[in-house]
């Protein structure tokens, strides 16, 4: 099966958490993408891109995504992508970040791919940045699960030694 149909078999969600007590948002919490839309197939470009491996022939582009109403007492943001099915069933992380500022509202497209604006903690590949879905085609439809987390944390509360941050 060709990578480009190996990528239309592949979804997306977006999921959001509030870790603040009693947090009050003017309007609702939401996290969105330009470049996809919930449970959408996720284009060929967002594909991760390791040579030599036969399912990963993207271009390993961060999708962009766009946050709006953080609840009032938010210090920083964590955002994850995650593939729960990958790995057998016991999931990829695919990206960790967090110490994002509070007034923040997203990331332009590939910035994540970069580093850029945020601590990035170890994803299961082994860096602090995005990598695109690369499963094997014969693992059936896999899911990818951005969650953006709202903390009462300072961004420098969590330390950035032991992660894989190029910034």
């Amino acid at each position: 099966m060709s990578s480009r149909k190996m990528m239309l078999k592949t979804t997306s969600a977006i999921t959001l958490a509030v870790w603040l007590p009693l947090a009050n948002a003017a309007g609702i919490f939401t996290l969105s993408s330009p470049d996809f839309h919930d449970n959408a197939l996720l284009s060929q470009k967002f594909a991760g891109n390791i040579k030599g491996n036969a399912f990963c022939t993207g271009d390993n582009i961060s999708p962009a995504l766009n946050w709006k109403n953080v609840p009032a007492g938010t210090k920083s943001l964590a955002l994850t992508m995650v593939d729960p099915e990958g790995r057998g069933g016991l999931g990829v992380n695919h990206l960790v970040t967090y110490g994002i500022a509070a007034d923040v509202k997203g990331f332009a497209q590939n910035d994540l791919s970069a580093a850029k604006g945020f601590i990035g903690g170890k994803n299961t590949q082994g860096n602090g940045h995005y990598n695109g879905p690369c499963p094997p085609v014969s693992a059936g439809v896999h899911h990818y699960v951005f969650t953006l987390i709202a903390t009462d944390l300072a961004p420098d509360a969590l330390p950035a030694e032991n992660n894989c941050s190029k910034s």
